[in-house]
């Protein structure tokens, strides 16, 4: 029982710091959701399918039908619908919109350390923090674009 409470205790730090990582880029570039939301989004997703899994072993031998992998899905949604509220269309240009998917990948990420795939995990943090930087670099050398938040 101990031990699962610390593998949990592990799980939310992992998720937190992973969500952090991504944020740090977002932070970094002066956007709407830095660090503390990355986190927070990682850190509740993580949560969320904590609990959903556990809850279903508490309902293992009952008539009560329960499928985590619902939780997981609402989680989807969830966190769509508040990427969704970040996009703002003005003059003829599209704001929010990287800022939203990395949210996205950030409760992607909680939920994989809610489950327990740790590698996969830090992978994707990674991965995810190779696309916003790398490619934000790439954008801006080759096709010439400048971010609009600098001047």
């Amino acid at each position: 029982m101990f031990s699962s409470q610390i593998q949990i205790f592990i799980q939310l730090l992992l998720a937190a710091f992973l969500g952090a990582i991504l944020g740090l880029e977002r932070e970094y570039t002066k956007k709407e959701a830095g660090l503390r939301t990355y986190s927070l989004v990682s850190l509740a997703s993580a949560f969320f399918t904590i609990i959903s899994f556990k809850a279903t072993n508490l309902f293992l031998n009952s008539v009560l039908d329960f499928d985590p992998s619902r939780i997981i899905g609402q989680i989807v949604l969830g966190v769509g619908f508040l990427g969704a509220g970040l996009i703002i269309y003005r003059q003829q240009h599209i704001d929010g919109l990287t800022t939203a998917a990395g949210l996205w990948l950030a409760s992607a990420v909680g939920a994989a350390a809610g489950v327990g795939l740790y590698f996969p995990a830090f992978f994707v943090t990674f991965l995810g923090i190779a696309i916003l930087a790398g490619l934000r670099l790439l954008e801006e050398r080759v096709f010439k674009t400048k971010n609009p938040d600098e001047k």
